[in-house]
């Protein structure tokens, strides 16, 4: 019989800074892409955006929303690779 592997599942027990970004941006698209569709193409100008900035933060690792989302104080789950202690490798002081 053959081992199933484990699902990977983000923690839901608090609002962390990643899961926020994921919900802005999914919030952008879906609300640009009804806006595309309802109202007018122009819309779909947000969506479009929404993946450049992903893309971005891919390549590069910083994220405006983050440094927004930091600077109001809300910590990441992620720890600094350095062991610095910062709240988030893409929110270090350089």
């Amino acid at each position: 019989m053959k081992k199933e592997k484990p699902v990977y599942k983000a923690p839901t027990d608090r609002w962390y800074l990643e899961r926020i970004i994921w919900f802005i941006a999914g919030t952008v698209v879906s609300v640009g892409i009804l806006l595309g569709l309802l109202v007018h193409t122009y819309w779909f100008a947000l969506p479009l955006l929404a993946g450049i900035n992903m893309l971005i933060y891919a390549f590069t690792g910083f994220c405006p929303v983050a440094v927004i989302l930091h600077g109001l104080g809300v910590k990441s789950r992620l720890k600094d690779t350095d062991g610095a202690g910062s709240d988030s490798p893409s929110c270090r002081a350089h």
